[in-house]
């Protein structure tokens, strides 16, 4: 019984320590009294980052444009909307139809500067949200760079062929001005009831929803009601631009596959969850409804997993049950079995992908429109010189 008791213990650590800096975090934005000493400093933040815009929109900072079709995808707010599974939808949309790139920051590196993606890259050399980019779609050209107006003439010098670039979460970087801003939103957290860093989750003010020239919401229930999705709607237009179109998304979690390469055997039932995402919470709702949850392990976003803790897991993980993770952990997860030269048979991910509740012929019309039309313009302004 003791013993029982000791390792339940040990699991309760497990579980507790990683994710302790984000649930302080979640602690404090949701204590009223702390909420309104920072509003402050929620008020100076918005001000600093309202002059900062102005500049750009004013013309008295310059803003690159390049001579191809640039598309940002972005966010208002501070942690997980889906950038990732969007960008992934964009790829696939255009990567068979044009030569075309993604260029990220590559948060969460080791290097610096401007680096173009290789089969010799980790997570540590390029991030792991490019490298996870890199490995799905293999004829898609993928770099990174904290300095997009310097990374993108590079982009084009070292591939010349391509006519289309994503940027990944770039709607803050004014240096860069895109033909095409598209605003993430996440449903559970709607940036028209938030506020600006510290107070709130808002890497800006609410207002600088104006730049999108579409709005998704992301991470939709599945039967959302169409009297919500207008409201929802409704809410955003109080911020965006007048006949800003509006679109609404949800997850889709495609079968595990095995960190192998092979999909999850029928049998799978018990499964130990371990994420190093923002927002884990859909991502454990789900499993728990298709599977027994045994435990989840939650680490940080974009965490760097080393030997402890897949010591950690190992030691988590029952007999008869299996890990199941995400494509985004798997990329720094794998390597390291590998490297430990652990057998990596008990271990699988999910796929993600992005699914419209309605209107998604309707956003490809609208982004194919979007597309031509600054084509033509591009045309146009060659010939004139």
């Amino acid at each position: 019984m003791k013993q029982n008791q000791s390792r339940g213990y040990r699991q309760l650590k497990i579980v507790i320590l990683p994710v302790a800096a984000f649930s302080v975090y979640e602690i404090i934005t949701k204590t009223i009294v702390l909420n309104r000493l920072l509003r402050p400093l929620a008020w100076l933040y918005g001000a600093l980052t309202d002059v900062r815009n102005r500049l750009y929109d004013k013309g008295l900072r310059e803003a690159y444009q390049p001579p191809v079709f640039l598309v940002s995808v972005g966010n208002l707010t501070v942690g997980g909307t889906g950038k990732t599974p969007h960008v992934g939808y964009l790829l696939e949309h255009w990567g068979s139809q044009f030569p075309m790139a993604v260029l990220s920051r590559g948060y969460g590196r080791r290097t610096k500067g401007f680096r173009l993606a290789t089969d010799a890259d980790t997570a540590d050399t390029l991030g792991d949200e490019p490298l996870l980019l890199y490995r799905r779609y293999p004829t898609v050209t993928v770099a990174v760079g904290e300095r997009r107006a310097e990374a993108i003439p590079r982009l084009l010098e070292a591939h010349p062929e391509t006519r289309l670039i994503v940027l990944d979460d770039a709607y803050q970087h004014r240096p860069v001005q895109p033909h095409c801003n598209i605003l993430l939103m996440d449903y559970n957290r709607p940036f028209y009831r938030d506020h600006p860093f510290p107070a709130g989750r808002l890497r800006e003010r609410r207002h600088g929803a104006r730049r999108a020239d579409a709005v998704i919401v992301t991470k939709c229930p599945d039967g959302l009601p169409a009297k919500e999705q207008h409201q929802i709607a409704g809410a955003i237009q109080t911020y965006a631009r007048a006949g800003v179109p509006v679109f609404f998304t949800g997850l889709r979690y495609a079968e595990p596959v095995g960190f192998g390469g092979g999909e999850a055997h029928p049998a799978l039932e018990a499964v130990l969850l371990v994420t190093g995402i923002a927002r884990p919470e859909p991502l454990e709702a789900y499993v728990q409804q298709r599977f027994r949850l045994v435990s989840h392990l939650r680490f940080a976003d974009h965490h760097r997993y080393t030997a402890s803790d897949l010591k950690a897991i190992r030691t988590a993980l029952p007999p008869g049950a299996v890990v199941l993770t995400t494509e985004k952990d798997f990329v720094k997860l794998g390597p390291l079995l590998q490297e430990m030269g652990q057998d990596a048979a008990r271990f699988y991910y999910f796929p993600i992908q992005i699914s419209f509740l309605q209107k998604e012929a309707e956003f490809l019309r609208w982004l194919e429109e979007a597309r031509m039309a600054v084509e033509a313009s591009l045309v146009t302004n060659l010939k004139k010189t």
